[in-house]
């Protein structure tokens, strides 16, 4: 995996990208997230709830734009070749998250 996103810039959500960028995912989209469980527990319908789980999927392309991709780059291809085990991309990691920290 040579990168997190496509020739015309747009990320692709693999599973390393998205567990790289779980953290970050977490804090940014957490109102998007929160209210899209809301939405399931309050309605077994899924239907129902098709609005809010876009909302969540706009945030993470969004957010997954916004991260700096070379140290991205590095620390999720490091998860995809050590099948996401973070104990094993630690400089990887940290690289990215000292270049994109949680805010």
């Amino acid at each position: 995996m040579s990168s997190a996103v496509d020739a015309t810039g747009n990320p692709i959500p693999t599973s390393a990208v998205l567990t790289a960028s779980a953290k970050h995912i977490g804090l940014r989209c957490m109102p998007e997230n929160v209210a899209f469980f809301k939405c399931k527990k309050n309605d077994p319908n899924p239907e129902k709830c098709l609005d809010k789980g876009r909302d969540v999927t706009r945030c993470v392309l969004g957010l997954l734009k916004d991260l700096h991709q070379k140290e991205m780059d590095d620390y999720v291809g490091c998860m995809y070749y050590y099948t996401n085990e973070f104990d094993l991309c630690r400089k990887e990691q940290e690289a990215f998250e000292k270049i994109c920290p949680l805010k």
